[in-house]
């Protein structure tokens, strides 16, 4: 996977289902997939669009964000530490601090990302709200 390629999509889309609308039908499928699971593992997220990226909130606070590339997709963990706990079952995908790559032809699993995402939303609970 190439970390230096360049995003998917038109050059400044303006909302979550504006990003979403430009990808290719792949990786669409693919990261339809994962935003389901996201908010099934954490009812009540909000989808919003901020850092080039489709994000989601959970209680007030950034939980995590999907892209995709020209050569891959992306969770951002939004936190390294939660991401550590996973470390095992990230094996074999390529990770970095808050980051795991992954390609339509291998995915992250939908369990793994449910466990995710469970963790995130009990460390954004856990959190004061932001005002």
């Amino acid at each position: 996977m190439n970390r230096g390629s360049k995003p998917m999509g038109p050059s400044k889309p303006r909302t979550f289902d504006e990003y979403f609308a430009s990808l290719n039908p792949a990786q669409r499928a693919v990261l339809g997939k994962i935003r389901r699971a996201i908010h099934a593992a954490a009812p009540g997220t909000e989808e919003y669009f901020g850092y080039g990226l489709a994000g989601f909130r959970f209680a007030g606070r950034p939980l995590v964000y999907l892209g995709a590339w020209e050569k891959h997709c992306a969770l951002y963990a939004a936190n390294p530490k939660t991401q550590a706990q996973f470390a095992e079952e990230l094996r074999g995908f390529e990770v970095g601090k808050g980051t795991i790559r992954f390609t339509v032809e291998k995915p992250l699993p939908l369990p793994l990302v449910k466990k995710l995402l469970k963790a995130r939303a009990a460390e954004n609970a856990a959190k004061k709200p932001r005002r």
